[in-house]
């Protein structure tokens, strides 16, 4: 043995340590939190929430300050001065609301009120990731929240000499109309098992129909309990007024728990997460776990845009939610398929694939009691809301990436009777039998299910083929090519078409189109945003259009076009000629002008959508982040690229919004994103190097980025 050597060897071995204990010691210190604003995306149609919750979690606890409206789908505006309370749970950036459990408000005075409600100091009310924190101007009264998954804890500070009251409200929720309160409740059952101590359960049918079961507890007990009396013979759980001691001192806390399967569920979770009263420590530790998922991603650049950036990856980070108990299997939902299959869960490949194998493991497990794969599930439950079945892109990806903590041929068994046997959304036998869906028999949004279908169809040929199954592949295949038939050449636009192969007439390319208010043939959409919907075949949409120049002046149009519709559509916002980027149809389209030999076409509309439709600011979303996929996008784009193709790990190229980015994996690497010279003039870019190597491509993949390296672009104040 040549000890020289060997002692060399340790040294170098002491070294590496040494400075990888260094670089994560100063990862580690680094406060990414202080970038993120939770009110951004409150206002308008954001539809986002400045609640207290830790990545993934089930609870998400905060303000209400509105309800029975599609404005208030999470609960809150940033503009309103009253709150009506505080409740557990809610939606991030959806379009419809439900959850909003357990409303509670303190207050002091009077308790026979014929609405409870305060107003709100803005100058008192802060959030930041894990925590809310506002002041009650009617009562005296500071209100601080914290959150761990499953439970949420308050510190209530009554700052008067005055009563000590806290409303309970267990009717509450966040419903679509105002009547809705008094029926969404079907049973529901409370136990005063201590001064200390509330139990029960509550059943609920606003958009699903689900069971949460609860256990609060108080830090001092309350002195006497009041039931207030019912507003309405249909209500099925009560309301009531808890007075605490103010000779006893001191200021309320309050842990409230919830559990999906049990009460004992609720208080296993409580001892588990949060056995204490240190609210500072509960606080403090839901900070470190956000900080441990935004530090995965290190950037440089204005102020104003890290806020964005790490604001927008807070949002992704919010949901799926893990509606399991502590020490069960990860079981996932709030799953937004129709919106974030196209970018949030790509994101989760590359910044979070711990997660990855639980969330289709999920998905197979809701699968296995309903016959097919998750739509849009909300509690573990389907809420057949929007169109397609976009769990399979989900699935696909994740294998075709190498994701293996699932049973493969249990995920194509789903995947393959998901899309041969009907279930409500989706009518087989006619598709297969026209190639595609005749507005005749499929009254509602038939062009964009059948090119949704299609993109399925897409992904699972890829499934079977990568299985061997060569028949299921040439099925599949051949579905995915439905599309075409829904091509109009008179117009280049996707149009409706009957049963007997005749074009709808008179036809409106530019009425939108909304289902439940009032039918057509596209979804949130019409017929100029959702020609575009060819995610796995963007060749074939160009020769259709009769080749490359076509197609791009076609695909001018789309951003030129201003005559709007006489239809109102809310979810189609952020408007850019037809381009709706508030709406998830329209994500990939601005990189298609790459795809098309035209990058410094993307380069621009990136640029330009990135600094007018994310702000920093409560109104600096254009649209509903619908569970992180509006955030996604920006993360993306910001980067430098996009997967227009959200299945296999191709990401198409466009131009960095950061000067400098680097994600680190899950395996050790790191993969750096440079914009050399990037300044407010030089948006395009020149040319592109892949770990020193010039790219002829303009496309990167999945592998080559997980593999480490650096994505350096060249940037330039003209196009190229």
């Amino acid at each position: 043995m040549n000890v020289k050597t060997t002692i060399s060897e340790i040294k170098l071995i002491l070294l590496f340590f040494i400075l990888h204990n260094s670089v994560y010691a100063e990862t580690k210190s680094k406060d990414f939190t202080k970038y993120v604003n939770p009110f951004i995306g409150t206002t308008k149609f954001g539809h986002c929430s400045p609640s207290s919750c830790v990545p993934f979690g089930l609870i998400q606890a905060g303000p209400e300050t509105g309800n029975f409206d599609w404005e208030y789908a999470a609960g809150y505006q940033y503009n309103d001065s009253t709150v009506y309370g505080f409740s557990q749970t809610r939606l991030n950036g959806t379009g419809v609301p439900d959850l909003g459990d357990l409303l509670i408000l303190p207050f002091n005075g009077g308790i026979e009120q014929e609405v409870y409600y305060s107003r709100i100091n803005k100058e008192r009310e802060n959030a930041s990731p894990g925590y809310y924190t506002v002041k009650l101007e009617d009562s005296d009264i500071n209100v601080g929240i914290t959150a761990s998954e499953h439970v949420a804890f308050y510190h209530i500070a009554y700052n008067s000499d005055k009563e000590q009251h806290l409303l309970i409200d267990f009717q509450s929720a966040l419903v679509n109309s105002k009547n809705k309160i008094f029926t969404h409740v079907e049973n529901s059952e409370i136990s005063f098992e201590s001064p200390f101590i509330i139990s029960g359960h509550t059943k609920t049918n606003e958009w699903v129909n689900r069971t949460y079961y609860y256990t609060i507890e108080f830090n001092k007990p309350f002195e006497r309990k009041t039931l207030l009396p019912k507003r309405n013979d249909l209500e099925k759980a009560p309301r009531y007024i808890l007075d605490f001691n103010t000779k006893s001192g001191g200021d309320l806390y309050i842990k409230i728990s919830l559990s999906s399967t049990s009460i004992e569920g609720a208080k296993r979770n409580l001892k588990a997460e949060i056995p204490e009263w240190n609210f500072e420590e509960i606080k403090e530790d839901a900070k470190d776990k956000w900080n441990n998922y935004l530090s995965r991603i290190e950037i440089e650049g204005a102020e104003a845009q890290k806020n964005s950036f790490y604001t927008s990856l807070y949002h992704l980070l919010i949901q799926p939610n893990n509606i399991s108990d502590v020490g069960e299997k990860a079981f996932y939902s709030t799953f937004s398929l129709w919106d974030t299959y196209r970018a949030a869960h790509p994101l989760y490949t590359i910044l979070c694939p711990e997660h990855v194998d639980d969330f289709i493991n999920s998905m197979l497990n809701q699968y296995n009691y309903q016959g097919f794969l998750p739509i849009w599930a909300l509690w573990g439950e389907e809420t057949y809301c929007m169109i397609g079945n976009h769990a399979v892109p989900v699935i696909v990806d994740a294998f075709l990436k190498g994701f293996k903590g699932f049973d493969k041929e249990k995920a194509y068994e789903a995947i393959k009777r998901t899309l041969i046997e009907n279930h409500k959304g989706s009518d087989w036998e006619i598709y297969d039998k026209y190639g595609y869906y005749p507005f005749d028999l499929i009254k509602t949004e038939s062009v964009s299910k059948t090119l949704e279908s299609c993109y399925d169809d897409y992904c699972a040929s890829l499934y079977a083929k990568v299985l061997g199954k060569e028949k299921d592949y040439e099925f599949f295949k051949k579905r995915s090519d439905y599309y075409k038939n829904l091509f109009d050449p008179e117009t280049s636009l996707m149009r409706g078409k009957d049963s007997g192969g005749k074009w709808r007439i008179p036809f409106n390319s530019l009425e939108l189109s909304h289902a439940s208010m009032w039918g057509g043939d596209y979804t949130e959409g019409n017929a100029w945003q959702y020609t575009w919907h060819i995610q796995h075949d963007i060749k074939g949409l160009v020769d259709l259009m009769g080749g490359k120049e076509p197609f791009i002046t076609k695909l001018d149009s789309l951003f030129e076009i201003e005559n709007a519709s006489q239809n109102f559509v809310s979810d189609v916002t952020g408007m850019k000629g037809q381009y709706a980027h508030g709406n998830e149809p329209s994500h990939h389209i601005v990189y298609l002008y790459t795809l098309a030999g035209k990058p410094w076409k993307t380069e621009k509309l990136v640029h330009d959508i990135c600094r007018s439709m994310y702000q920093d600011k409560v109104d600096g979303l254009c649209g509903n982040d619908d569970c992180g996929q509006m955030s996604a996008w920006y993360i993306f784009s910001c980067l430098g690229f996009y997967p227009v193709n959200p299945c296999g790990g191709e990401y198409v190229l466009g131009a960095p919004q950061i000067d400098n980015a680097c994600i680190k994996l899950s395996n050790g690497k790191q993969f750096k994103i440079e914009a050399v010279n990037r300044t407010d003039e030089n948006i395009y870019v020149d040319h592109i190097e892949l770990n020193g190597k010039r790219l002829e491509s303009n496309t990167i993949n999945h592998n080559e980025l997980i593999g480490g390296g650096v994505l350096r672009f060249y940037m330039s104040s003209f196009p190229h």
